[in-house]
């Protein structure tokens, strides 16, 4: 419980930094909300009333403090350029990018673990070496190229799906998974090679060890061994690795959405950049830095757990 305890504090303690940098970057990025605005119809007078109007002309540190406070509460402000609160502009992409980050996650762990305990039963073989060649080039292809690889061949050649095209989960919940599949398959190519990679060489790290021959002496089979004592430990710093790769997916499938034209926060987080349009843009970074950073902790609770010998630093 005290392990628990002060991780959540150290999550606490990250988000409030995290926030502080969020905010305070926007405020020595050149240029001005309010200039941008006006456009061509920018006066000194104009820009004045108009910062006056928007809040801009307050302390920072108040501003921070109005901003902080109503993020906790839910309140992400006001959009410069759409004048709509931001958490209704958000709200409605944050299941998309959330739903292809867990689906791209959960075909990385089907494709990884059976490849990886396959690979390390036939290691030294021919087909261990064939596939260790595959696997480098899974590693080596980018998720957008990948992409770019697969909307080719399944949309224009094969006809499959149309590209750009996309049915919202409020539609068809159906069919809003059927053109997420193959934005999820290209971001878990990469990845599920670097995890395959990872727990082979894991448990033949654990074979050579003195428990793993004690079992083999004992009269176990190869399986036996494996799923009865390897594995386990095995998967320790698979799972911790495994949590980086979720923590990182959320990244990736902003990326990705762009490739497949998926009206996510990728898409909305782009066009606000453009815009500086700065409430969207920092209430969608303090997104994805809390799910970031609190994947990372349950990782290390879960961590802690399987093995307790592991101790807060």
């Amino acid at each position: 419980m005290k392990f628990i305890i002060k991780k959540a504090a150290s999550l606490l303690i990250t988000l409030v930094f995290v926030s502080l940098l969020v905010f305070l970057s926007f405020e020595f990025i050149p240029g001005d909300p309010a200039s941008s605005l006006l456009g061509t119809q920018a006066t000194p007078e104009k820009v004045e009333a108009l910062r006056e109007e928007m809040g801009l002309n307050r302390p920072t540190l108040v501003r921070y403090l109005d901003w902080s406070s109503g993020f906790i509460r839910g309140d992400m402000g006001t959009s410069y350029s759409y004048h709509i609160p931001v958490k209704e502009m958000v709200g409605g992409k944050v299941p998309i990018t959330l739903a292809l980050t867990l689906l791209s996650f959960c075909f990385t762990v089907m494709i990884a673990i059976p490849l990886g305990i396959y690979m390390a039963k036939h290691a030294g073989g021919r087909l261990d070496s064939f596939l260790g060649v595959l696997n480098q080039i899974m590693m080596a292809v980018p998720a957008f190229f990948a992409g770019i690889l697969l909307t080719f061949f399944f949309g224009l050649v094969l006809h499959w799906f149309t590209p750009g095209g996309f049915v919202s989960y409020e539609v068809n919940l159906g069919k809003f998974f059927s053109y997420l599949i193959l934005p999820a398959i290209a971001i878990a190519i990469p990845k599920s090679a670097m995890t395959a990679k990872l727990l082979r060489g894991s448990i033949l790290e654990q074979s050579e060890l003195d428990y793993a021959r004690t079992a083999y002496s004992r009269g176990n089979s190869t399986n036996d061994v494996l799923w009865k004592h390897l594995l386990k430990n095995a998967m320790i710093p698979v799972i911790t690795f495994l949590g980086m790769v979720l923590a990182d997916m959320i990244a990736g499938s902003i990326i990705i959405e762009q490739v497949f034209g998926i009206p996510g926060l990728g898409r909305i987080l782009l066009t606000s950049i453009a815009n500086r349009d700065y409430p969207v843009v920092q209430a969608i970074i303090m997104i994805l830095a809390i799910a970031v950073n609190l994947i990372n902790t349950i990782v290390d609770i879960i961590y802690h757990q399987i093995d307790p010998r592991i101790k807060y630093q």
